[in-house]
């Protein structure tokens, strides 16, 4: 019975590492805009939400690590998302692939659903809370 009420709480407690992983990643693509040669990195929220949740993406068995020397394959664990590089929008001459209107508007974007997957855990618990005192 906990498991059934605390299940929404694992998938928004998911998003939001990922949500505060990816706001990481996006800022140090702002903070590099100026660096020769730096090229923006990114990762697919929906597909690593999918993976850290337990949904099956496709057909086929799962690929473990077997070694501590092996290369990690594919996203298990919120805190380390398969990070790739952006397409480039705008060439330029040092090699600098940040799109800083791009990346300003990610930015924006992802601020605005981190805090409201605050929101939906906050309304969660107060929900909880209510139920167990019988408000």
């Amino acid at each position: 019975m906990l498991e059934q009420m605390t299940a929404r709480l694992d998938f928004h407690s998911n998003a939001l590492l990922l949500r505060s992983q990816r706001q990481q990643v996006i800022a140090s693509n702002i903070a590099n805009a100026d660096t020769p040669g730096y090229i923006a990195r990114d990762f697919d929220f929906a597909a690593a939400l999918k993976s850290v949740s337990g949904a099956q993406t496709g057909a086929g068995a799962a690929v473990s690590q077997t070694s501590a020397g092996h290369m990690r394959l594919g996203t298990t664990d919120a805190r380390h998302p398969d990070l790739a590089y952006t397409v480039q929008t705008q060439p330029s001459q040092d090699g600098n692939s940040v799109d800083l209107d791009r990346e300003r508007a990610n930015f924006v974007d992802n601020s605005v659903r981190y805090e409201s997957t605050l929101r939906f855990i906050n309304g969660h618990v107060k929900t909880m809370l209510s139920a167990i005192t019988g408000q």
